[in-house]
C-alpha cells in the first residue's frame, strides 16, 4: 500500500466532502421531485470507499455494489455530472437515463453497478473475479454488500465457489447497523457478521469502517492476497449511515441521540482533524477546498438540469436488437 501522506489526507478530505455534498444536493432535488423513485444516500460511510480506493489499482481492479451506489463510480473516475444526470433520468447519464438512482454503471472505469436486488451483486462479483482469473488479467474485484444482504443464500453459494476456485475477490459487508429498518441483532443470532467467512475457511475480520486509514490497510492486505493468488477475503466494515435507508425512511427504529453519537466519529471530521493537527493545510486553504466543492456540485446540478430527457424510442432500442420491435403489438 502507498504511504498515507499529506497529499492523501487532503485528497480524502476533498473527495469525501464532495461525496457528502453531492448526496446532500440529491436529497434536496429529490424533495423538489426532480429526482424520483428510490434514493439511497451514502452519508457517513465515505471512509469505506476512500480507504478502498487508496488500496486499489484503478487501471485493472473492478468494483460492484448494491443500490447505494452514487459516489463509488465517482471515486472510480466517472464524471459526477453524468452520475447526477442519470439520477435525473437524462440522456447524458451513465445509462442514458434508463438506470436511475440504483443502477449506475461504467464498464470503462471498472464500475459494474448498482444493483437493485438485495444480494444480487454478490455472485456477479465472483463472476467478474472468475473472468479475471480465467483470462489471467491480474485484476481484483471489490464486491460490496449491506448487512441485510448477508442473509441471502446466494452469499453462501458464492463464498463456497470463491474459495473452491480461489477467486481474486474481496467481499466487503458495509454494516451500517440496519438492514432497511431492522437491526442486525434482530436478524442474526451472531452479530459478528465477519464470522460468516469462517465456515468456508475464508480469511475474514472486522474493520473500523469510519476510519479511512484502517480501511486502506485492511483492504490493501486483502487485495494483495487476491492478486498474488491467495484467494478471497471477507471484511466486515463497521460503519454508520446518517440518513435513512432511503428518502422515504422515517427512521423510527433509532433515536436522534444515537445518530448524533455516531456523528462524533464522522470520517470527514476525523480526516480534517489530522489535517489541522499536522498543519497540512491552512484555514484559508480549507475554505478554498470547500468553495471548490460547492461550485463542483452546482456544476453537476446545472448539467443535469439542462440535459435533455431521452427520446421515447431509446427505451425500445436498448431492449430490442431488431429495429422494427417485432414483439410489440403497438408500434411507435
Amino acid at each position: 500500500m502507498e504511504k498515507i501522506t499529506k497529499e492523501v489526507y487532503l485528497k480524502w478530505y476533498e473527495d469525501m466532502l464532495f461525496w457528502r455534498k453531492f448526496e446532500d444536493k440529491l436529497a434536496a432535488v429529490y424533495i423538489q421531485q426532480k429526482v424520483r423513485g428510490f434514493l439511497h444516500l451514502y452519508n457517513g460511510q465515505e471512509a469505506v470507499l476512500a480507504g478502498a480506493l487508496h488500496a486499489m489499482d484503478l487501471s485493472k481492479d473492478k468494483m460492484i455494489t448494491a443500490y447505494r451506489n452514487h459516489v463509488q463510480p465517482i471515486g472510480m473516475g466517472v464524471d459526477p455530472k453524468r452520475v447526477m444526470a442519470e439520477l435525473y433520468g437524462k440522456v447524458t447519464g451513465t445509462s442514458k437515463g434508463m438506470g436511475g438512482s440504483m443502477h449506475i454503471f461504467s464498464k470503462e472505469k471498472g464500475f459494474y453497478g448498482g444493483h437493485g436486488i438485495v444480494g444480487g451483486q454478490i455472485p456477479l462479483g465472483a463472476g467478474l473475479a472468475f473472468g479475471d482469473k480465467f483470462f489471467k488479467r491480474d485484476g481484483v474485484t471489490i464486491c460490496y454488500m449491506g448487512d441485510g444482504a448477508v442473509r441471502q443464500g446466494s452469499l453462501h453459494e458464492t463464498f463456497n465457489l470463491a474459495m473452491l476456485w480461489q477467486l481474486p475477490v474481496v467481499f466487503v459487508c458495509e454494516n451500517n447497523g440496519y438492514a432497511m429498518g431492522t437491526s442486525v441483532a434482530r436478524t442474526s443470532y451472531s452479530t459478528e457478521i465477519w464470522k460468516l467467512g469462517l465456515g468456508y475457511e475464508m480469511p475474514c475480520g472486522p474493520v473500523d469502517g469510519m476510519d479511512p486509514v484502517t480501511v486502506a490497510k485492511e483492504m490493501s492486505k486483502a487485495i494483495d492476497r487476491a492478486r498474488s493468488g491467495g484467494g478471497p477475503t471477507f471484511l466486515e466494515m463497521k460503519t454508520y449511515r446518517y440518513r435513512g435507508h432511503s428518502m422515504s425512511d422515517a427512521q423510527h427504529y433509532r433515536t436522534k441521540e444515537e445518530v448524533e453519537e455516531y456523528k462524533k466519529i464522522d470520517p470527514i471530521t476525523q480526516v480534517l482533524d489530522v489535517i489541522n493537527e499536522n498543519k497540512y493545510a491552512t484555514e484559508d486553504e480549507i475554505k478554498e477546498i470547500n468553495k471548490r466543492i460547492k461550485a463542483k456540485v452546482l456544476e453537476c446540478e446545472k448539467f443535469a438540469e439542462e440535459s435533455d430527457y431521452p427520446p421515447l424510442n431509446q427505451m425500445y432500442d436498448m431492449v430490442y436488437e431488431q429495429e422494427d420491435y417485432p414483439f410489440l403489438q403497438h408500434k411507435l
